[in-house]
């Protein structure tokens, strides 16, 4: 099966085409895209600008595939989630450590399989030591740490990596062919634009087994695989993976211990539940969504109750002075409600 949507253009949708345009003004890079499913339809589809700042570059299109960074870690979610509905993670209130013994009992103790997967564990790297910052399930922060753990107790109870997962479950049967993680760079992979030379918070690898930050997409590959969630993994009236498995990965997974103004998380998805001050999903934007974000500006915003996946992507690494991120995702999920709503 080849995913494949019609396309309806809807010029509703064109200020969110200039939403675009804006942050590709702002931040430093040389290309994006945009991408909106309504209604099972492609209603807004356009490139912009070159893969790379060469001045020869191939020209965004299509087959481009974008540096998707943390939004890698929805795929991790959907593994994790895929191991516990096939019985290989008994509960994700589970101590780490049953999982993954030789891990150090006084920094890990009291940490579950949904710390790590909220970002609620506490956890970070000094050097070669683990260090707690907060008792797991207290407080919220984004660290590598968590996500490290989750691809090697999937690797460990399936016996499977989270890519190996991820092509049988979902890219082989949906016929995509433009998301992956590589480890050797080739014509319609971006070039990601960095802050400055030497940025340390970048880093490459030739991992391809799906655990590190080497995973690139198109931007039609990402919106179906929104689109995916969005169906609840049925697909031209196939279910293609179990609905309990994208509903685990999507739903409201925080501890209860969090604080009420703290980001909600899925499986490692964002989601919208009650209003949060520090959530990254656009005020006017319903209850029910969810949404994943990359340090490459790269956004999927997933809203059922409109029956919607809008996608949009950069080339760019991290936020230039005076770009504020945070401000302005949450405003791109508004700007989609607006055209909707109007």
């Amino acid at each position: 099966m080849i995913l494949i949507l019609g396309s309806k253009i809807n010029s509703s949708f064109f200020p969110i085409l200039d939403h675009v345009n804006n942050t590709f003004n702002h931040v430093i890079c040389s290309g994006a895209s945009i991408l909106i499913i309504h209604k099972d339809s492609v209603v807004l589809e356009r490139y912009i600008g070159k893969q790379s700042g060469e001045i020869d570059a191939r020209p965004v299109q299509p087959d481009t595939q974008f540096h998707v960074a943390s939004v890698r870690k929805s795929y991790i979610g959907f593994a994790v989630s895929y191991a516990l509905y096939y019985g290989y993670i008994n509960s994700i209130d589970d101590p780490v450590r049953s999982y993954l013994p030789e891990l150090e009992e006084s920094a890990w103790k009291g940490t579950t399989i949904r710390h790590l997967l909220t970002h609620t564990h506490g956890l970070k790297k000094e050097g070669n030591l683990t260090v707690r910052e907060y008792i797991p399930g207290s407080n919220w922060s984004y660290k590598q740490i968590g996500i490290e753990a989750l691809t090697e107790i999937v690797k460990r109870t399936t016996n499977k990596s989270v890519a190996d997962i991820l092509h049988e479950k979902v890219f082989r049967p949906l016929g995509f062919i433009q998301s992956n993680w590589y480890s050797k760079k080739h014509k319609q992979l971006v070039d990601v634009i960095l802050r400055y030379e030497g940025d340390e918070d970048w880093s490459t690898s030739e991992s391809t087994e799906g655990d590190k930050m080497n995973m690139y997409v198109s931007t039609r590959e990402l919106a179906y695989w929104g689109y995916l969630h969005l169906k609840k993994g049925k697909i031209n009236g196939k279910q293609i993976v179990p609905r309990e498995i994208i509903d685990m990965a999507t739903s409201l997974q925080s501890p209860s211990t969090l604080h009420k103004d703290l980001p909600q998380n899925g499986f490692l998805w964002f989601v919208k539940d009650l209003p949060a001050k520090k959530t990254e999903i656009g005020h006017f934007v319903p209850e029910g969504s969810y949404q994943i974000l990359g340090f490459t500006n790269v956004t999927l915003l997933v809203i059922p109750y409109e029956d919607l996946v809008a996608v949009r992507m950069f080339n760019s690494f991290g936020s230039p002075e005076g770009y504020d991120y945070l401000s302005d995702v949450r405003s791109f999920g508004d700007t989609i409600m607006n055209c909707v709503t109007n």
